[in-house]
């Protein structure tokens, strides 16, 4: 009999599982039982339709890239647009089906960690929407570079609460937020924005974005005539735009892709490439892979992109790897910048700098495929909130009027 993932311990193979002190044990019982109940009720399910389709904007489209497929010849590109959703990101669908399963719950609070900002403004945006309290954690330096999504969570009338612990990224607003849920768990729900954390919190952020991968083989089929990609690309941080869309795909025969942040490349150090460097170890309570010290202490990743600024993965990615189901391949910041100018040029689409690294890989890949192949690309958000960090930098190409 085929073994269902995650098991009843919430394992993915070895990884996965709840390693979090006993007192949010009941916490996470409490919501997985909620959980539970919630996608097997035909009302919750409906009402959650219906908002992505009326408020959030899906289905987003599947996108032809032509231009780019034909100046890098090879295999025909196809863009999922995920960046067309309501706050620009896939975000978006994970809170609302999080913001929908704490009202039913019976939760006022919502706690959110959030990186490069697009988790904690569809956060804030959920939290207005549905007449709930949030608060925001976010690194001191994600906060700097991300200003504009700030800006945002503060008007959808969220509190944003800085971090100043450790490189004041994602991972030390994660540590902060799990502790704030802690002491308040009686009344707050914490809507974590990643496919990791803690046992059921990557099930249930796969199950409110596997609407990706399933819309994007259905609208692939309806142009292809029933066909299958041969191959699937998305950016891999913590992993929910990836594993969302692998989730359509996993049990076909296409090859998957995930490509994590290289930073400067990996022989500097500076990079969050946990695929290729990490080991396996505990991290936001769950077993994955992550960058640590040989003595066990975390080690600090480093991307040009807030949202692949994280030193572990989701639980089911790293199982993922360990059955080579999925092959993880890293890009650096200078070929991520590359690719985000040539589909800009190309085909009039600024991608965020996260999904930059999906297309630098994709365009990798096409060079090797034959012209009748087909890839298709999550193209998990728009690069409005990178603006400034672009600006910065190719300044002095943009003051030369190159």
């Amino acid at each position: 009999m085929k073994t269902v993932y995650p098991d009843s311990r919430g394992r993915y193979g070895e990884f996965g599982g709840k390693f979090v002190p006993e007192t949010i044990m009941f916490a996470l019982d409490d919501l997985e039982k909620g959980f539970n109940e919630a996608i097997e009720n035909a009302e919750f399910m409906e009402e959650l339709q219906h908002e992505l389709a009326d408020y959030s904007g899906r289905p987003t489209p599947l996108t032809y890239a032509g231009k780019l497929s034909a100046k890098i010849g090879g295999a025909s590109i196809y863009l999922k647009r995920e960046d067309l959703n309501h706050t620009g990101a896939h975000k978006i669908n994970n809170a609302i089906g999080q913001a929908l399963l704490a009202r039913r719950m019976g939760k006022k609070k919502i706690i959110a960690e959030t990186g490069a900002g697009q988790h904690g403004v569809a956060a804030a945006t959920a939290a207005s929407r549905y007449g709930l309290e949030c608060k925001v954690y976010m690194g001191e330096e994600d906060i700097r570079r991300q200003a504009l999504n700030v800006f945002r969570m503060k008007l959808l009338g969220a509190e944003v609460i800085p971090v100043s612990s450790g490189t004041k990224t994602l991972k030390d607003a994660t540590n902060e937020a799990i502790r704030q849920w802690v002491a308040s768990v009686e009344d707050t729900f914490y809507m974590i924005g990643s496919a990791v954390g803690p046992h059921p919190y990557p099930k249930i952020v796969k199950e409110f974005q596997s609407v990706i991968g399933y819309e994007a083989k259905a609208q692939f089929a309806q142009i292809k005539e029933g066909g299958l990609p041969e191959k699937v690309v998305a950016c891999v941080g913590g992993g929910s735009n990836a594993i969302g869309i692998f989730s359509a795909f996993v049990d076909e025969d296409v090859s998957l892709v995930g490509v994590e942040a290289g930073g400067k490349g990996l022989l500097t150090g500076l990079h969050a490439a946990t695929m290729a460097n990490g080991t396996a170890g505990v991290i936001h309570g769950s077993l994955t892979y992550l960058l640590q010290s040989q003595e066990g202490q975390i080690q600090e990743p480093y991307s040009i992109s807030a949202g692949l600024d994280y030193p572990g993965v989701g639980p089911e990615h790293a199982f993922l790897k360990s059955t080579e189901r999925v092959k993880y391949e890293n890009i650096t910041d200078e070929e991520a910048l590359e690719a985000l100018n040539l589909l800009c040029r190309e085909e009039g689409i600024l991608c965020a700098l996260e999904s930059a690294h999906a297309v630098a890989q994709a365009l990798k890949e096409a060079r090797s495929m034959r012209a009748e192949e087909n890839i298709i690309v999550c193209l998990s958000g728009r690069g409005d909130k990178d603006v400034h960090t672009l600006f910065e930098q190719q300044k002095e190409e943009v003051s030369h009027g190159q």
